[in-house]
């Protein structure tokens, strides 16, 4: 089924609201030339995959060129692809079956810094009089040499590195090879929309932009306050101050205002925002507000939650009301940069439920839905030794930071190949064993596995308005016990959960008669098992 088969969503509205979005990293998705590193031929062979979990798009991590310093988030060239991945022809390839199978297609766009490697930067640096002199941020070293400013990286250190050919600082909010481009002026602006104009006119279907917040600074290079928050054991030096005057700038939202009038150009085009960080949801809702700015923002709220918790889902749900004024949310449990869910929320003994009420959870929620490769399967977090680490954070922060790379181990295609059915050679990080057995062969065999589930979970959603764009109310939110309402038009549904260890049965039934669509862990009606969900519909 092409994209325009498929056709707006049930209730009319832009493909996009309430779509499930599958987020492909291309390193460990799927290797097609054995050299144990994923690449866009891998993920084109193995599309029909994720069409077939009833998703409307792919979000895929970048794969431009890059030195791969921070694993292709350190951009070299904007308008090309790295040739570990493959070339444009391929991406082309790709983009055309993933919309013969009705498959969108969303890159990353990573628009605040660039790598040290990429010719903007080797100008700018080369002089203080250059064409692209003020393309990064640049400034001056104290009286006494040391930096501008306090800000911090987040990947440890002062976010200051020196230059010695302009005898000047240059920002960098992450690694020192990704220097902060200068977004506050207009010719940078300009670049970086042609370059996103460049994977348009390719036929991509949006964007997914990456760290938008830190796009601008404060041109004073105001120092950052001391960090307020207690209780939180800082890592790293950035934790022990306030990110206030280093990103988030007010002007960054008429920058966002030219992204969207870009994508809006070619049509019913999506964009999304990343807004990480402690207090990053008025941001979030800034960005957002309106028709002109992003379509959403990427919700961080779940990615580094320690339990399932129903009064912290309430708190965040309800922060995003549907009042006509609020923007709309989109919400994920596992990405490229969070250790899985499952391993966060549940013990070991408990992860085949855990899963699945996971993802009965997710669908139940109001806004976009991301799935992060490897959450149809159930993947816990892999244990990465020391020897094996490869992201930057873990190893400068080893033991205390745990880093990335648990998260992005590569996907298990069949349990009995080698290396998982992933390459035909060691892999670029370790395959554990516990995902073998979680294999997506071995789970095309179970009618009662987690990628059967997920198939299921995501096809009631499509097929339900009130699920998909309806109104959200929460029932009840006790420490073990989740219900929400959902409804739009004449459907109404009741989400139930129970994330506690004992049976509950529901005692405030609302009025009417009610049929169960959908359950895990043995709940029916009105009997809630330990570790368990239902959806019921008002007939």
């Amino acid at each position: 089924m092409s994209i325009q088969e498929r056709g707006d969503d049930v209730t009319g509205q832009n493909w996009w609201r309430g779509a499930a979005i599958y987020q492909v990293y291309p390193r460990s998705f799927a290797d097609s030339n054995g050299d144990g590193i994923g690449d866009l031929p891998g993920i084109r062979a193995r599309l029909e995959h994720i069409a077939s979990l009833g998703v409307e798009a792919i979000w895929l991590s970048p794969f431009f060129k890059s030195p791969m310093k921070d694993f292709g988030y350190d951009v070299a060239d904007y308008c090309d692809i790295d040739p570990l991945f493959g070339t444009l022809e391929d991406f082309d390839r790709l983009v055309e079956r993933a919309h013969a199978l009705g498959l969108r297609v969303i890159i990353d766009q990573v628009f605040s810094h660039t790598s040290d490697q990429h010719p903007w930067f080797k100008e700018s640096r080369s002089s203080r009089t250059n064409s692209r002199a003020d393309w990064y941020v640049w400034a001056d070293a104290k009286p006494d040499g040391s930096p501008p400013s306090n800000w911090q990286s987040v990947f440890g250190g002062p976010a200051w590195a020196w230059d010695a050919r302009r005898r000047q600082y240059y920002l960098h909010n992450f690694l020192t090879e990704q220097p902060d481009l200068n977004v506050h002026n207009p010719a940078v602006q300009d670049a970086l929309l042609e370059c996103g104009r460049f994977w348009l006119e390719r036929g991509v279907d949006g964007f997914r932009v990456d760290a938008i917040d830190y796009a601008m600074h404060d041109p004073a290079l105001t120092d950052n306050p001391p960090a307020t928050s207690a209780g939180k054991l800082p890592t790293r030096p950035i934790d022990f101050q306030e990110a206030r005057y280093n990103k988030s700038h007010a002007d960054i939202v008429k920058f966002i205002e030219r992204i969207r009038a870009l994508a809006d150009s070619y049509g019913d085009r999506f964009t999304v925002a990343e807004v990480g960080g402690e207090g990053g949801e008025p941001v979030m809702k800034l960005f957002t507000a309106g028709e002109r700015r992003f379509h959403t923002a990427y919700g961080f709220n779940f990615l580094y939650a320690e339990s399932f918790s129903p009064p912290l889902i309430r708190s965040v749900l309800e922060n995003w009301p549907d009042d006509g004024a609020t923007g709309w949310p989109s919400w994920a449990f596992s990405n490229h940069d969070a250790p899985r869910a499952v391993s966060r929320w549940v013990a070991p003994s408990d992860r085949i439920i855990g899963a699945q009420l996971a993802m009965l959870l997710l669908v139940c929620l109001r806004g976009n839905i991301f799935l992060y490769q490897g959450e149809e399967l159930g993947l816990p977090q892999a244990s990465i030794a020391f020897e094996d680490l490869r992201d930057p954070e873990a190893i400068a922060n080893w033991p205390l930071t745990l880093g990335r790379d648990g998260a992005r181990t590569p996907m298990p295609w069949a349990s009995a190949a080698g290396y998982g059915g992933f390459s035909t050679r060691r892999p670029w990080l370790p395959i554990p064993n516990e995902h073998l057995a979680l294999a997506v062969d071995v789970q095309e065999r179970d009618s009662t596995s987690q990628l059967a589930v997920t198939r299921r979970f995501i096809a009631l959603r499509n097929r339900s308005s009130a699920l998909r764009v309806g109104s959200l109310r929460v029932l009840e939110a006790s420490p073990a016990i989740l219900a929400i309402e959902r409804s739009a038009g004449g459907e109404r549904l009741l989400c139930l959960f129970n994330f506690g260890s004992v049976t509950h049965t529901v005692s405030a039934i609302p009025a009417g008669e009610w049929r169960a669509v959908e359950s895990v862990g043995g709940a029916g009606l009105w009997t809630l098992p330990a570790m368990s969900g239902l959806i019921v519909q008002r007939m």
